[in-house]
């Protein structure tokens, strides 16, 4: 595929904070599906759960820390930037518009993002705007799925993910990646409770919540 066709992969969460399991789904999907770059997208007001715990100018600064080191990352702020709650088909929407309707794009998220796919605002409209890449975790069983998820689970799974992206949308793509246990929450505990979390994030990350004084006494 011509480099300037290559797939785009849209990973959008709170990242509250960012963490080594978001770097390392994004990097296996980068390597698997050969990726031209992986584009960060925080949300602003995140429509399936409270506010973040930190501000997001805040998390901006630590997704641009853990990201420095990969050129094949990159922060796309436009969720930060408007106004309003913080919609995927959106987000997808402005980037299609931006990138034109041949070159593929790829919806990276975990498989319990997944299982509540629709839930989403719209969210029939993502699969004519991107594919969909599922990172497996152990245990993820799409035969659980409920309906009508599992419909389009059935109509849109890939047999062969490499394939499935020479076109520009429509797929859904269950990529196993190296399991990684550990949540955002997980980190949050930790630190509010005087416990070390050197192991769950970049060093970079972990100095900036330490001089922010952030997720401590209860965050």
């Amino acid at each position: 595929m011509a480099s300037e066709l290559k797939p785009i992969g849209v990973f959008g969460g709170v990242f509250d904070p960012v963490h080594y399991g978001h770097l390392a789904l994004a990097r296996e999907a980068a390597d698997r599906l050969d990726l031209a770059e992986v584009r960060f997208v925080p949300a602003n007001v995140p429509p399936h759960r409270g506010q973040p715990h930190v501000s997001a100018e805040q998390r901006v600064q630590m997704l641009k820390l853990a990201i420095s080191g990969n050129p094949c990352f990159v922060l796309d702020q436009r969720e930060i930037l408007r106004e309003g709650t913080s919609y995927t088909v959106d987000s997808l929407n402005a980037i299609r518009a931006e990138v034109g309707g041949k070159r593929p794009l790829c919806l990276l998220m975990g498989a319990d993002a997944f299982a509540g796919l629709a839930s989403w605002h719209r969210w029939n409209k993502l699969f004519e705007l991107a594919h969909i890449v599922v990172a497996q975790r152990p245990g993820f069983d799409p035969r659980h799925l409920q309906s009508p998820l599992m419909e389009e689970f059935t109509k849109r799974s890939a047999k062969s993910p490499l394939a499935a992206i020479n076109k520009p949308c429509g797929a859904i793509i269950i990529l196993e990646i190296t399991p990684v246990d550990i949540s955002a929450s997980m980190i949050r505990e930790r630190l509010a409770g005087g416990k070390s979390a050197r192991d769950l994030l970049p060093p970079l990350v972990l100095d900036y919540i330490q001089a922010q004084g952030l997720y401590h006494g209860g965050g």
